[in-house]
């Protein structure tokens, strides 16, 4: 009997994440068959010098679902907020229901340590979840809860921003995957995030918001000798898959 396709589960803090740290690698792993989510925590909510809360956010969301339709992926924003992603048990208890209903093999998600708290915060919410999801007795109270999933999903950080913790240091990612041949829909999938292509120039003074998503990239890919790359690293802590399933899925 034919196999069911893999169930990729690719989740960050902000919309445009997902699409500046991993999106050429869910666009190969959607060439190979396998089903992708992409949700946000937040929806920009904060994203904008012009805009009220509710204005930007539904802005945002409609642009992450754009791009989320290019590769045919599921979007949908679990509603924290910017800047007020914590580590409670409520928080544990949403995104373990999002695990669960998301039913993943292999979750993406943001690294341990990067430049600010919400992607930090996000990292550890989400390595709890995979490890909370399977346990029965753990009750998320959410409405109509999903079932506990049957095993541990594998885990896996993408880069944190310009490859360094918040003090600078360099992180040396495991592996780093060749995304030359998708590279320009990855562009294109960014591309869709307008709004925050303004954030970043009102707020930060930055106008090259595609421009350093592509040096990023060659960057990556001069690593191991290709044009394109996306960096990552597997979490196998006890009990947590240490088989590499990305790598296998990708070939």
């Amino acid at each position: 009997m034919p196999t069911e396709p893999k169930r990729i589960l690719a989740i960050h803090a902000h919309p445009d994440d997902i699409e500046f740290q991993c999106a050429g690698t869910l666009a190969l792993l959607k060439q190979r068959g396998c089903h992708i989510l992409t949700p946000t925590m937040t929806p920009g909510d904060c994203g904008s010098a012009e805009l009220d809360a509710d204005e930007i956010s539904k802005i945002r969301r409609a642009e992450a679902k754009n791009a989320a339709d290019l590769i045919e992926a599921e979007y949908e924003c679990l509603e924290f907020r910017d800047l007020s992603i914590v580590i409670d048990n409520d928080s544990k208890r949403r995104v373990t229901e999002a695990i669960r209903r998301a039913r993943p093999d292999i979750v993406i998600t943001a690294p341990p340590q990067d430049y600010m708290a919400d992607h930090e915060a996000t990292s550890q919410l989400v390595r709890d979840a995979c490890f909370n999801a399977p346990i029965p007795n753990y009750k998320t109270q959410q409405w109509e809860p999903a079932d506990p999933i049957d095993h541990i999903p594998h885990l896996y950080y993408v880069d944190p921003i310009e490859g360094v913790d918040y003090f600078g240091n360099l992180i040396e990612p495991e592996f780093i995957v060749d995304i030359s041949e998708t590279f320009e829909l990855k562009r294109e999938m960014l591309a869709c995030h307008a709004s925050q292509r303004d954030w970043l120039l009102k707020q930060h003074g930055i106008d090259e918001y595609l421009n350093s998503c592509e040096r990023w990239s060659a960057q990556r890919g001069t690593a191991i000798g290709t044009k394109y790359g996306e960096a990552y690293r597997q979490h196998k802590g006890h009990p947590y898959p240490h088989d590499n399933l990305l790598v296998k899925l990708l070939g």
